[in-house]
């Protein structure tokens, strides 16, 4: 059972000449249903069905069906017009029933066709995430396809943002061979900084100027009309069908590779479903039309600020690319392509480091540190030195005989100096004096003069008897030499 809005529009239908089937389709209706429909001279509600309530806009219900199927009447305009003919109900359920009447219309789109070397598309696709660096990434592909050929060009990317987008149209051009007149865009960012309905779009300088630089014209689509572009949607969707559905994947080194093989070996070799010939065969068609590459690559890069740290660093995207020690706490710039990071101080290339993708690494450059370990060397040299010379006024020209006749004199220096809290600042300074007199050059004179001063005795002083005088004036007896007399007369 149809309603009666329903009905009218059946009636209104079959009165512009429209057949059975024709408003089965249009209304989403039964063929059989139309037809039994069109046979009533009036509706009729059945007879189990509860009796609709009445209303002011029951008597001039087909008259809006009329009003809504020969002209785009607003539901403002059909409201103004019943009440010309005598409603005076209000406007909300005038709105109301015209909404739910009003046909469904389909948008009608014109077939592209374009000329060889005339226009080429491109868009991104996403595809879910890949772990790269010890950590996932958001996986992206960029799709390029020739207008007149459907030649495709795609590659696989961890990002979307300038440097991506110029590298990867610049190595299509490069595998093409040549560029084609225009390049179709949608309204991203990156080429499109803004697009009013009606106005000219406003592009992304930098690639105006990638534009220049290879000679073609930027084309965007209309303010939402991404269907506008229809060749490259419909290449992004069989991309995913064809090539990474099903695919296991582990490595994003990986991809890009395997995909250079589906191009050549299936996708640009199969037949076309809307050219019915293979893209190939097409290309040669097209590649004699297309612009000559311009043979001066374009630096197809992202550019930015950074500030590094006191520590020599810059922090990219988490990571953490050093800098030579001189730059810390300068204010760079930072130029990002696909695979390298670039610091400069104006115009001067101060750092170059492969980019890297993970989070939160620390990317050292071992020349930096050697820059900066040599500093600090140079500057504990020079303490070491001014400690060297507090010691003795005489320090300063030893230590230039010392420089001339050693070639390690900061060895015997540091030697010299390591001596002062054993012996003392004033005992090493006299040493110094001493072997300067002596022409004695080297660390070990300074220890062997040290170690004897260390050695030496003191100087006796006079005799202190300990006891009284009294008990040291002692009378001995004369000795007996009578045995030793009687022991000569025996041996004569």
């Amino acid at each position: 059972m149809i309603g009666y809005e329903r009905y009218c529009q059946i009636k209104a239908a079959a009165v512009a000449g429209k057949n059975a089937t024709q408003i089965a389709q249009e209304l989403g209706v039964h063929r059989q249903t139309v037809s039994a429909w069109l046979q009533r001279e009036r509706y009729e509600r059945s007879r189990g069905a509860p009796k609709p309530r009445r209303s002011k806009l029951d008597a001039y219900r087909a008259a809006i069906v009329r009003f809504v199927e020969g002209h785009p009447f607003t539901a403002m305009q059909v409201w103004h017009k019943l009440k010309e003919q005598g409603y005076d109900g209000g406007y909300s359920i005038v709105k109301d029933y015209v909404r739910r009447i009003r046909p469904n219309r389909t948008e009608a789109f014109l077939t592209l066709k374009f000329a060889p070397g005339q226009c080429a598309q491109v868009d991104w696709g996403s595809f879910g995430s890949v772990e790269v660096d010890g950590t996932r990434r958001a996986l992206s592909f960029f799709v390029f396809v020739l207008g007149y050929s459907r030649w495709l060009y795609v590659e696989f990317t961890l990002g979307q943002s300038q440097e991506w987008f110029l590298g990867c149209q610049q190595r299509a051009f490069e595998v093409l061979g040549g560029v084609p007149q225009e390049v179709m865009v949608d309204n991203c960012k990156t080429a499109v900084l803004s697009h009013i309905a009606g106005a000219e779009p406003v592009y992304n300088p930098q690639y105006l100027d990638f534009a220049r630089h290879y000679g073609f014209r930027i084309k965007a689509c209309g303010p939402g009309h991404p269907q506008s572009k229809g060749i490259v949607e419909n290449a992004v969707s069989y991309v995913k069908r064809s090539f990474l559905a099903g695919r296991q994947i582990t490595r994003f080194e990986e991809l890009n590779p395997a995909v250079k093989l589906w191009l050549a070996g299936i996708a640009n070799v199969r037949e076309h479903g809307e050219t019915k010939q293979r893209p190939v065969d097409r290309l040669a068609d097209e590649r004699p039309q297309l612009i000559a590459l311009n043979p001066q690559p374009y630096a197809a890069v992202q550019t930015h600020p950074a500030r590094a740290s006191r520590r020599c660093r810059v922090t990219i995207d988490t990571n953490r690319y050093s800098v030579p020690p001189k730059y810390a706490g300068a204010l760079l710039t930072a130029q990002l392509s696909s695979d390298l990071v670039r610091l400069y101080a104006a115009t001067n290339l101060v750092a170059e480091h492969v980019r890297r993708f993970g989070r939160r690494l620390d990317l050292e450059n071992p020349d930096h540190i050697r820059e900066l370990e040599a500093q600090k060397k140079s500057g504990a040299r020079q303490r070491l030195l001014l400690r060297f010379l507090e010691l003795t006024p005489a320090a300063g020209p030893y230590h230039r005989a010392l420089s001339e006749r050693r070639m390690n004199a900061g060895h015997h220096l540091s030697r010299i100096v390591e001596l002062i809290p054993t012996y003392g600042a004033e005992a090493v300074g006299a040493a110094i004096e001493n072997a300067h007199r002596l022409g004695a050059y080297a660390s070990d004179y300074i220890v062997n003069l040290l170690e004897q001063r260390a050695r030496r005795l003191p100087e006796p002083g006079p005799l202190h008897l300990t006891r009284a005088a009294e008990a040291l004036e002692l009378e001995l007896p004369a000795p007996d030499l009578t045995p030793y007399t009687d022991d000569q007369r025996h041996h004569l």
